[in-house]
Formats: structure tokens, C-alpha cells, sequence
């Protein structure tokens, strides 16, 4: 069992401190008080989905970096972190711990669709902010049902929409295979493709599931390539999808090849299925990439740098994983200061959906904003299209807004 606590001084800051809105009465819940907020997370340091993380060792560093400035309205935030290597029954032992051992006022980022899901309902039963849940799937952007919870991933099923968008207006024709995750995620993104497909899901032949546990998509691969598909949709995780590009490479198999977000990352996902396998494939982003020299001059990038360069030093800078670690800590640094002196498990959920208009985050694309809203929890709506040079991704086409909503 990993646990990883950072502490930091507790003066406030000038540039932390929130400078309007202040509340007359300081209000909390368990896991609040006037020196500290405590905020409990698991993430994989080991198992399958490893990658994943660095993450959390760059979510800490952005905490003990807040820290050492003075916190946020003179608190620190103690982040506690627990292993659970993306396995769904340790998840529920680790996020037990957080709430009744730990005491924790909020989780953050639990890492996974399946081990989210196997704690949602206990965190909404118990009135536990699920807070930015690392996971797109559906049931997290359900507020009637899953009042708690609240995602910060696209939605998975809307990345399927833009998916099929661009299919029908560039491969009208094509014949597709999919490869996917045998949960929540893949379903997800499998549902999203042919939902907007409509009439025309017919252009997918062949399917192919594939479970964690597996050690291999080897012969998952071997029969989408032997369906005659020239369009594989590959909805994977970075191990797994690094598995099936160097596959599709080894077998000669070259369909238009559209990855789902998850498994972009270079240094975790293309550097192992070798770069020019990886070359020309599709996929989606809303946040800048560090590879892309368009932001070499940004004033957002390089913020990112220094903080990577100081605080975590031996996290790769270039990494998606990386610079998503940064955004999401960004994220809770911002929904913490809105909440000012109403620490509150409900006042966290206010504002999570009520971020303010003049919250710009560092790497968020010109254009693109990042909100929530009473009636729909879905942080990040906007998608834009890029494909991979054979060293980075370079982005095309429009920002494209997703107006799909959970049903």
C-alpha cells in the first residue's frame, strides 16, 4: 500500500488568497478547518494501467508547489494518495480508508472508468464529492441520478460523435473495425460511434473486446485485420494501444486509424508502438500540446515548464499524462478558492459547477473554456481534431463543440 502525504506552510499568499467573495462565517465539513482542506485520490502506480500514474505524481507536485506559496485562503491542501493499482475492489478498500479513516473532505481524480464506477455509489450515497473523476464515461455527467459525482474528461460517447462526424464526411464509404475496452469506456465509445453513424452503423464489420487482464490484443488484431475493415477505431488504454499500432505495423494492416484520447500520450503510447507505426493517426484533443511549437512563446506553456522544471523534474514534460495531471490540479486549486471560507462537501459540488468566466487555465486551447453547470456536469464540451506527423501531433479542422447531453 502507497501513501504519499505533502504538507506546506500555511501563510497565505497574496496571489492565492481570494481576493473578493469572502464569507462572513467560516463554514466546513470533516475534512476541513482553518489550516487545512484534506483531499484523498487513488491512482494506479502499478497494475495495467501504470502509465496513468504520473498523473498523480504531477497532481502532487502542482499541491506542493500551492503549498509553499501559502495555500489556498491560508489553508494547505493535504493530498492523500493511495495505489490501487486500477484494480476496482482495492479502489473501494483505498476509498473506504480516505473517507472513514482519513476523513477526507473531498476525492479528486480517482484514476479509471472502472474503478470510478465501483465507488460511485457508495461516495454519492455518502455525500462524497467524486470530484473530477478521471473517466469520460456517461454515468459520471449524471447529476439527477449521481448528484456527487462529477467528471472532468469529454464525455466518451460525445468523442464518439465527433468521431463518426469526421468519418461521414471523409471515409462516407469506409468499412470499420473496433477494438475496445470490455467496460464502461469502451462501451461508451462504441455506443457514441454508431449512435451518430445512424443509418449508417452498418459500415462497422467486425468487433473485437478485449479485458485488462489480457496480456495481449495480438489476436483480437489478427481478426479485425482478416474482416477486410479499412477504418479501425482503436479505444484503448496506452498499453493496450500501443499493443495493437505495433500490431496493426507487423501485419501490414494500414486502415485510416482514429485513436480515442485516452491512449495519445507519445511517451506512453506511440514511443512504444514505434513512432512511424504510429504515423497518421487521428485523434481529438482541448488542451496544448508541449510538443507543438505554435506554443513555444505561449505565456500559458511556459508557466507549465517552469513548474514541470522546479516540481517534477522527473516527469516527462512532453507527456499528455503530464500536462493533464497539471490542468486537473489547476482545476481543483480554482474550484478551492471559489469555495473561500464555505468548505462544504455541497459548496465544493456549487462550485465545481459555477467556475468563474475569467478562469483561463494555462493549457486549455485559445477558445475553448472549461465549466460545469447546475443541470449538466460536463466540464470540457469542445474537442479539436489532430493527427500524428510521426514525432507530434499536430492539430486541424475547427474548435468543434458537442452539444450532446446524457440522457
Amino acid at each position: 500500500m502507497t501513501q504519499i502525504r505533502f504538507a506546506g506552510a500555511v501563510a497565505l499568499a497574496a496571489g492565492i488568497a481570494l481576493s473578493t467573495g469572502a464569507f462572513a462565517q467560516k463554514k466546513y465539513d470533516t475534512g476541513a478547518n482553518d489550516k487545512e482542506i484534506k483531499i484523498g485520490q487513488t491512482i494506479p502506480l502499478s497494475g495495467p494501467a501504470s502509465a496513468y500514474g504520473a498523473i498523480g505524481k504531477v497532481q502532487a507536485a502542482y499541491i506542493r508547489m500551492i503549498n509553499e506559496k501559502g495555500g489556498v485562503n491560508g489553508r494547505k491542501i493535504n493530498l492523500i494518495q493511495y495505489d490501487d493499482a486500477y484494480n476496482p475492489p482495492k479502489t473501494v478498500e483505498q476509498v473506504r480508508k480516505l473517507v472513514e479513516s482519513d476523513e477526507v473532505l473531498s476525492t479528486f481524480q480517482l484514476i479509471g472508468t472502472p474503478p470510478n464506477a465501483a465507488v460511485q455509489k457508495y461516495l454519492n450515497d455518502k455525500k462524497i464529492p467524486q470530484l473530477l473523476a478521471a473517466t469520460g464515461a456517461t454515468r459520471f455527467t449524471d447529476p439527477k441520478n449521481f448528484p456527487w459525482t462529477i467528471a472532468y474528461n469529454p464525455n466518451y460517447q460525445s468523442e464518439g460523435h465527433i468521431y463518426a462526424q469526421y468519418i461521414l464526411a471523409n471515409h462516407p464509404n469506409a468499412k470499420i473495425a473496433i477494438l475496445y475496452q470490455n467496460d464502461d469506456l469502451g462501451r461508451d465509445y462504441v455506443k457514441g460511434l454508431k449512435d451518430a453513424l445512424g443509418a449508417k452503423a452498418s459500415m462497422i464489420i467486425s468487433e473485437a473486446p478485449y479485458e485488462l487482464s489480457d496480456p495481449t490484443v495480438d489476436a483480437q488484431m489478427v481478426k479485425l485485420k482478416a474482416s477486410g475493415a479499412d477504418l479501425f477505431y482503436n479505444i484503448t488504454t496506452p498499453k493496450f494501444g500501443a499493443q495493437a499500432i505495433k500490431k496493426a505495423a507487423e501485419m501490414g494492416w494500414k486502415p485510416v486509424h482514429i485513436l480515442d484520447i485516452n491512449a495519445t500520450p507519445v511517451s506512453q503510447t506511440l514511443v512504444p508502438a514505434g513512432l512511424d507505426n504510429a504515423k497518421g493517426i487521428i485523434s481529438v484533443n482541448y488542451g496544448k500540446d508541449p510538443l507543438d511549437p505554435q506554443w513555444a512563446d505561449d505565456a500559458g506553456m511556459k508557466t507549465y515548464k517552469a513548474f514541470m522544471a522546479k516540481y517534477a523534474p522527473a516527469e516527462d514534460v512532453n507527456s499528455g499524462i503530464s500536462t493533464y495531471g497539471y490542468s486537473t490540479a489547476q482545476f481543483l486549486v480554482q474550484v478551492l478558492k471559489q469555495c473561500g471560507d464555505n468548505l462544504t462537501r455541497a459548496n465544493i459540488i456549487k462550485q465545481a459547477t459555477n467556475i468563474g468566466a475569467d478562469f483561463r487555465p494555462d493549457l486549455a486551447l485559445p477558445g475553448m473554456t472549461a465549466s460545469g453547470e447546475k443541470d449538466d456536469y460536463r466540464i470540457n464540451k469542445q474537442f479539436q481534431m489532430m493527427k500524428f506527423d510521426g514525432k507530434r501531433w499536430v492539430l486541424f479542422g475547427p474548435i468543434l463543440t458537442d452539444t450532446f447531453k446524457a440522457k
